[in-house]
């Protein structure tokens, strides 16, 4: 009996995200020596759904596995993965791969699978996320001003933003590209990767590495799939999901320089993070900061911050 499976994603073929998703399927089907056949969905958005539908479609079982930047899961039922979008609080991919692979990421995953109809098996570089605009450098909060500012559908982004000095404005990955192009947005928020791959490189040409988040993309199975399929294959499941994560984190970290060189060569200026007054950043963000630690719990910060 072949056992089918469906991954699906939100981003093109090059993508550090596709590629490692490709990755996780070679990495299955070869375990289970042809007992699985996997459909991998590059963008669901090529099939007219929105990037943030995969989720439902996850839960539905219209899907078996995706990722996704983990502001767009319900922290409302899971105030853990709030700590995920706190800014500036950890800038070190070594510090934060420890954390997401230690007692921080098995909390985090324990709770999602507690309060929502998924399984984490691992945790995706979704990149250091940067500012970008159209208008003007910006080198501290003040010239945020009357900005019109694209941001997940995150509440918490929004606030942080809006801190700032952004007006915020939510819009999904998929509308991204052309929300930008069209001048609905006048800046955005987002890891060199999707600032290349979703071409805003060619309409901002001022960047700002803030490094202000790293975002965290979960690798989401369907909890209901997931707890149905015997031990074995469980356990070959998440062997392949380790390869894949291994391979996602090299891709992005490839990506960056490769990136970096292509957004030089447009012509796009960039303002280094030692350009920026970064302090008065964090000093806007501050009572934000202070308002979600407290709702997290001292418990889960010191699971980050150990």
């Amino acid at each position: 009996m072949t056992l089918n499976f469906r991954f699906g994603g939100y981003q093109g073929e090059n993508s550090v995200h596709t590629r490692a998703l490709r990755r996780l399927a070679a990495a299955l089907e070869r375990r289970l020596s042809g007992a699985a056949r996997v459909l991998v969905t590059a963008n669901v958005a090529e099939q007219g759904y929105k990037a943030a539908d995969l989720l439902k479609l996850v839960a539905e079982g219209a899907f078996d596995i995706c990722y996704f930047q983990s502001s767009y899961l319900d922290t409302a039922k899971v105030p853990a993965l709030r700590a995920l979008d706190l800014p500036f609080l950890l800038t070190d991919r070594g510090t934060i791969y420890e954390r997401l692979d230690g007692a921080f990421g098995a909390h985090l995953a324990q709770a999602v699978a507690d309060a929502l109809p998924y399984r984490v098996l691992a945790f995706w570089d979704n990149g250091f996320r940067h500012i970008s605009n159209a208008v003007r450098p910006i080198r501290a909060p003040r010239d945020c001003t009357g900005l019109r500012m694209r941001t997940t559908a995150s509440p918490l982004h929004q606030r942080i933003f809006a801190a700032f000095g952004f007006s915020p404005i939510a819009v999904d990955p998929a509308d991204l590209p052309a929300a930008v192009a069209a001048g609905r947005v006048d800046a955005q928020e987002n890891p060199l990767t999707n600032f290349v791959n979703f071409g805003i490189h060619r309409h901002h040409m001022h960047l700002t590495l803030t490094s202000h988040f790293f975002g965290c993309a979960p690798l989401l199975v369907n909890r209901a799939r997931y707890d149905a399929l015997p031990r074995d294959l469980q356990e070959a499941l998440r062997s392949a999901a380790a390869e894949a994560t291994e391979a996602q984190r090299a891709f992005a970290q490839a990506e960056d320089a490769q990136c970096r060189a292509v957004i030089d060569a447009a012509g796009v200026g960039i303002l280094e993070a030692e350009e920026v007054d970064l302090a008065a950043f964090r000093a806007a963000a501050a009572p934000v900061v202070a308002h979600e630690k407290h709702a997290i719990g001292q418990s889960v910060m010191a699971l980050l911050d150990a």
